[in-house]
């Protein structure tokens, strides 16, 4: 998990930083010390593979990027496919836990379900979580057994939706719905949100999705 990424990171209120957040991971056990041999492999090998795709990222790119021998990677990993189901299970674990963070700040149902949705928004652009688009884009480059493994801490981080959205006491009365409805709205707005001064900012198309999905109080 990258400790200094170049993005405009905990842009939630009131969360906690990520620098913060992830230092509490590391140091619960939960995530890899980013400065440590496996850390820099795995931050080298989330920017590869966000930037060049899984499939055309070798094992001799990743050792570059670090400046080791192709042959030290195998020291932490027995597999470039076992590289990108421990990259994807600590994308989600910092993910789920800095949506926690979030959630945990606001005060009301409402608000923790706009919490979440811009926990989202932030990830999906890049601008919260690094490394969150392999989750989509290379799902299937995994094995059944890799994901199963993720899939069991994606549970955890779509549980802080459903919760959110039960709260909050949403339209549509079945909250796999409404959230499987929103998973497509939310990230879709990749293929056209961009930011811009004088356009909507990630926090205001936050509260445009939130408008829609919210109950009416």
């Amino acid at each position: 998990m990258q400790e200094s990424a170049q993005v405009e990171l905990g842009e939630v209120q009131g969360a906690m930083s990520p620098q913060q957040l992830i230092g509490t991971l590391v140091k619960a056990g939960e995530l890899t010390d980013p400065a440590s041999p496996r850390g820099r492999l795995l931050n080298a090998a989330a920017r590869l593979f966000e930037q060049k795709g899984f499939s055309r990222t070798t094992v001799r790119d990743l050792a570059a990027e670090v400046g080791i021998l192709s042959g030290s990677i195998f020291h932490h990993f027995s597999s470039k496919e076992q590289i990108l189901c421990e990259v994807m299970k600590e994308v989600t674990i910092f993910a789920s836990a800095r949506m926690r963070s979030a959630v945990e700040q606001a005060a009301s149902p409402q608000e923790k379900l706009r919490a979440c949705i811009q926990s989202e928004l932030e990830a999906i652009h890049e601008r919260a979580v690094p490394g969150f688009s392999i989750l989509v884009m290379e799902w299937r480059s995994l094995s059944d057994k890799s994901q199963k493994e993720v899939l069991l801490l994606r549970d955890e981080y779509e549980q802080i939706w459903l919760d959110a959205i039960n709260s909050a006491h949403c339209p549509g009365g079945d909250a796999t719905v409404v959230r499987r409805l929103m998973v497509g709205a939310l990230s879709h707005t990749y293929s056209w949100f961009k930011a811009r001064e004088n356009g909507l900012t990630i926090p205001e198309l936050a509260d445009r999705a939130y408008q829609i999905f919210a109950p009416k109080i």
